[in-house]
């Protein structure tokens, strides 16, 4: 069997139909077709039923995509070691990073990995949205989220811990919420949307409530949220990272401190694709975040 048929019969089935097949490849959708004909041709089986959208496997052609897929990472994995015989290491790695974690902690964590690696070149998005994984645009991604996505392979990095929060001199001029629904009374300062509503989950012991507010400032850059709790402008619902300098300075105090808070989620995952070959770049980028991460949840 001819191995760059079968690795193109992979890139085909992942693709999802010949024209898209032919689009990533840079090839004639005419040109993917023959080929694929050629390679039914030879086995005496079909593999695929083509429509004009989509392709449906045969039970043969299921059966050569799950060894097919094993072979063409084995091939791309032996090329990538050869090449690197007496070279360090090296490659890229396209990686998106939430908007907070990633600007005020994982900087500074890519910025040694760079130092120790500096043949690996980085791409680093920072975005909240899943759905570039999906659409191939990246590598990597960390992200704060309830559950991850069924369909990406998750690696829990730490947990996320929201606090309550005001500048020492806001809680001397004004009372700190004693309670959960004194939130609501509060100008709040967050990173949901300014003026529409925010659903918080509120977790303590066996007791779960939720609450409906309205930030009065809302940004997903998390340095302005930031300025804004230093600046007085009113209270802030937070993760703890964001303030935990002025928190341990007593510039920034605390509310509400029994109760687990959540937005967005309270974990922090690692997601990746599950059928998409990982180099020796991207693995040691992997290895290394949850090196970090760990040494940071203590």
């Amino acid at each position: 069997m001819d191995s760059n048929a079968l690795a193109l019969f992979v890139d085909i089935v992942e693709a999802g139909n010949l024209s898209e097949a032919a689009r990533q490849l840079k090839m004639s959708r005419a040109n993917i077709s023959y080929h694929l004909s050629q390679l039914e041709k030879s086995l005496g089986l079909q593999l695929m039923r083509r429509t004009s959208r989509r392709v449906d496997l045969t039970e043969a052609g299921q059966r050569l995509y799950r060894h097919g897929k094993v072979i063409r990472e084995e091939v791309m994995a032996a090329r990538e070691s050869v090449a690197m015989l007496g070279k360090g290491l090296h490659g890229q790695v396209r990686l998106s990073l939430p908007t907070g974690f990633g600007h005020m902690v994982m900087s500074d964590w890519l910025i040694d990995f760079k130092r120790q690696y500096p043949d690996i070149a980085l791409n680093v998005l920072f975005d909240n949205r899943v759905d570039d994984l999906l659409r191939e645009e990246v590598d990597v991604a960390v992200r704060v989220m309830s559950e991850p996505p069924q369909q990406m392979v998750a690696t829990e990095l730490a947990s996320v811990r929201y606090v309550v929060c005001a500048s020492a001199d806001h809680a001397k001029r004004n009372p700190m919420p004693d309670r959960l629904d004194a939130l609501a009374r509060c100008p709040l300062i967050t990173s949901a949307v300014s003026g529409r509503e925010l659903r918080v989950s509120a977790y303590r012991r066996n007791e779960r409530q939720e609450l409906t507010l309205r930030p009065t400032l809302a940004s997903e850059n998390f340095q302005f949220l930031r300025e804004a709790i230093l600046a007085g402008l009113g209270v802030g619902l937070v993760p703890d990272y964001v303030v935990k300098p002025d928190l341990a300075s007593g510039r920034v105090v605390t509310a509400l401190d029994t109760w687990r808070l959540s937005i967005f989620g309270t974990r922090m995952y690692l997601l990746r694709m599950p059928d998409r070959y990982q180099t020796v770049a991207t693995r040691t980028l992997i290895d290394f975040v949850v090196r970090k991460a760990r040494h940071w949840a203590r």
